[in-house]
């Protein structure tokens, strides 16, 4: 680590918060001709991939200066006043909570970047799906580093629109009805998160999360608990998303262009979750015991309804999109991320964030690849890539098919690889709940949960055998083919923008008290009422 002095290290995380802004601002006008290289277009996606490589490097030097034998303290912190009449201010900062989700949007962000560059979307201007993609890296790192509720609701709102965009005008087929669906379901559960934020803030005197947390809800009546829990929890809920709130997903990552479904699955999920960790449990303590079996029941119901809708997709014949296999996973991955919140234990939490940072780089890792089949095949269909001759992927682009193994046994949480941590975490926290939760009631959802990682082993070895090692024989009424095509094998820009989520996935795996050591301690400090 480095020694950065704290007006620096301020500086780093005001500048990765309004930088992208910045950044979306100058890619809407037309390059100088000197910058321009051989195309407009080249111009600004280049544009795209120096902007958003300046932010991941000060988000790396910011963790680089943080101080981690103190993770539990905010650090970096910026407190302006904004708004004097209703205490609204510019409160910035980062603990051990939020430094790796700044980090991990930062990186997936240059690398849909990068990909973009190299492969970039079919659709209209590049000049406005850069500045899009620089809107939307703005708004979710915002959402990690704001301290104050009524900030952190508009930059989580800030994200939508831009998101909207991508999908509507970048994405496939039924775009336009994907992209209603998102807007629709987020809007509406952000309007209830609202009326709930404004509860807590005008009962408490005060938005700031900070003091809120330290207060510990000792401010808030239970009914005013109860009622804000319920409230912002719908909101965070519907973005995380929890079943049976999931149903805008599924369509939106089918639809969404290959860096949409990325930033999508890697970092906007990540902002629900992330919510109830840094608002809800701390803020509200006694609300969110009353909601905590809730909350757990339906988390271990995503991850049996996920699980199986995905082996549905999966099965010879079904016509499954592997698109959106992936995204029905991720509505029970993120069920395991929930029921480490739901049991309000150090254990669980740790466990919640541990999932949070592996699913952003499996999950990631996972729609990139998809998106390079769908580019070399025309389709994400199972059958079609399955093929009918038994070469698939091993035998025609094996580079490709090596990688999409490892991102699916990576994902079914095999023992040395980052899956396997987070969910383990989260069941241990779920196995001896907080005091005061009912052990019975968590016992059977720890079991349930249990019986869930046997489904997600399934259908994820079920995709490896059909996609990486093909059919044994056609589906129900396919005609036997000939010899199956030559695919192109892994291209260099491709390693480029995945070889960084593989490495980070198995240092995760083999050394996890890197991120668990940056997080404990801050939550810790959380669950016990800002005090250390």
């Amino acid at each position: 680590m480095i020694d950065i002095s704290p007006s620096v290290m301020q500086f780093l995380l005001a500048f990765i918060v309004v930088a992208p802004l910045l950044g979306a601002a100058t890619a809407l006008p037309p390059a100088p001709p000197g910058l321009r290289g051989s195309s407009p277009d080249q111009a600004v996606l280049r544009h795209g991939v120096t902007v958003t490589g300046a932010i991941l490097i000060a988000a790396i030097v910011l963790a680089l200066g943080f101080d981690h034998d103190q993770p539990s303290r905010m650090q970096a912190t910026t407190d302006i006043s904004w708004i004097a009449a209703l205490d609204v201010r510019i409160h910035l900062g980062v603990d051990g909570i939020s430094l790796p989700l700044l980090v991990l949007t930062a990186l997936l962000t240059f690398l849909c970047a990068l990909y973009s560059y190299f492969k970039p979307p079919a659709g209209p201007s590049p000049r406005a799906f850069v500045a899009l993609l620089l809107v939307l890296e703005s708004g979710t790192l915002a959402t990690f580093a704001v301290l104050d509720l009524l900030l952190f609701f508009l930059a989580f709102e800030m994200v939508l629109i831009p998101m909207y965009f991508l999908i509507a005008r970048w994405g496939g087929a039924e775009r336009q009805a994907a992209a209603w669906k998102f807007i629709l379901y987020t809007l509406l559960g952000s309007v209830v998160m609202l009326l709930g934020l404004l509860l807590v803030g005008l009962h408490a005197g005060t938005f700031d999360m900070v003091a809120l947390a330290t207060d510990n809800g000792s401010g808030l009546s239970k009914s005013v608990q109860v009622t804000a829990v319920l409230a912002i929890g719908i909101g965070l809920a519907v973005k995380t998303p929890m079943w049976p709130l999931h149903s805008w997903l599924p369509d939106a990552h089918t639809a969404a262009p290959t860096v949409g479904s990325v930033l999508l699955a890697g970092v906007m999920l990540k902002m629900g979750t992330y919510g109830f960790v840094r608002i809800v449990l701390p803020i509200a303590p006694d609300g969110m015991r009353t909601f905590a079996p809730y909350l757990a029941a339906f988390a271990v119901v995503g991850i049996i309804y996920g699980s199986l809708a995905c082996l549905a997709l999966a099965r010879r014949g079904a016509g499954g999109d592997l698109k959106r296999l992936i995204a029905y996973s991720s509505v029970g991955h993120m069920g395991f991320v929930l029921l480490g919140i739901a049991s309000m234990t150090p254990t669980g939490v740790n466990g919640a964030l541990f999932a949070n940072v592996a699913h952003g780089l499996i999950t990631g890792l996972l729609f990139f690849l998809v998106g390079a089949l769908k580019d070399r095949y025309g389709t994400a269909d199972l059958d079609t890539l399955a093929g009918a001759t038994g070469a698939a992927l091993y035998g025609r682009a094996p580079r490709l098919g090596g990688l999409l193994a490892f991102a699916a046994v990576a994902s079914l949480g095999l023992p040395g690889l980052a899956g396997f941590w987070g969910e383990m975490l989260a069941m241990f926290g779920a196995f001896d709940p907080a005091p005061g939760l009912s052990r019975p009631a968590f016992l059977t959802f720890t079991a349930i949960a249990c019986f869930g990682t046997l489904l997600t082993a399934a259908y994820l070895l079920i995709v490896v055998r059909r996609v990486c090692m093909g059919a044994t024989r056609p589906a129900a009424g396919a005609e036997e083919t000939g010899p199956a095509p030559e695919l192109a094998d892994v291209q260099g820009y491709e390693l480029a923008a995945w070889t960084p989520l593989v490495a980070l996935t198995v240092i995760a795996g083999l050394w996890p008290a890197v991120l668990l050591g940056l997080t404990d301690p801050a939550v810790q400090k959380l669950l016990a009422g800002g005090k250390s």
